[in-house]
């Protein structure tokens, strides 16, 4: 009975300090990554937050900017694995609906040479911004955990969050593009 009692309260204290990590940009952050995605319903159909973050070159880019096309804003941290393990099928589905969509990656804690150095590494064709620490997106876009994909519409309104790497996704690009 302690044993079971024990590993309920570890339980707890492992969850509520998740739960902390995923708001805070730590030095060294303990991320969130989800092998299973959840749908959000929550956001769809509201405006999504403008913001302007510096590109790979260092140049701003705003995301009203983009206004007029579908946006998939990815946000992503090299040191997240299932981040790294959706990849190559994002890169797919980027070739595969060509001029359909942009994907602005938004990294996620990560100190700014890293990041660069994981986008030049895993061959990254679309565009790219760095999140400063002292930024305030990911609580203005309430990010919970990693990667997280938020499909943006070409009024700039929410279309759909999806936390974790899944297929559903994916099947979600093809009823928006496939067409």
């Amino acid at each position: 009975m302690k044993k079971i009692y024990l590993s309920l309260i570890m339980a707890v204290v492992a969850i509520s300090g998740c739960a902390d990590n995923s708001k805070k940009q730590q030095a060294e952050p303990e991320p969130i990554a989800t092998e299973t995605a959840e749908v959000a319903a929550v956001g769809d159909g509201i405006e999504a937050p403008d913001f302007t973050l510096n590109d790979i070159n260092g140049k701003p880019l705003t995301l009203s900017s983009l206004r007029g096309k579908h946006v998939i804003l990815d946000f992503w941290g090299s040191w997240c694995g299932w981040c790294i393990k959706g990849i190559p099928q994002m890169k797919e589905y980027y070739q595969k609906y060509a001029g359909k969509f942009e994907i602005l990656g938004i990294d996620c804690n990560d100190p700014e040479e890293k990041w660069k150095a994981a986008v030049e590494k895993y061959e990254l064709p679309w565009m790219h911004v760095y999140n400063p620490r002292n930024s305030d997106l990911l609580e203005q876009y309430e990010i919970e955990g990693f990667p997280t994909k938020i499909i943006v519409g070409p009024d700039g309104k929410i279309v759909k969050t999806i936390i974790g790497e899944d297929p559903a996704f994916y099947t979600l690009l093809d009823q928006l593009f496939g067409k």
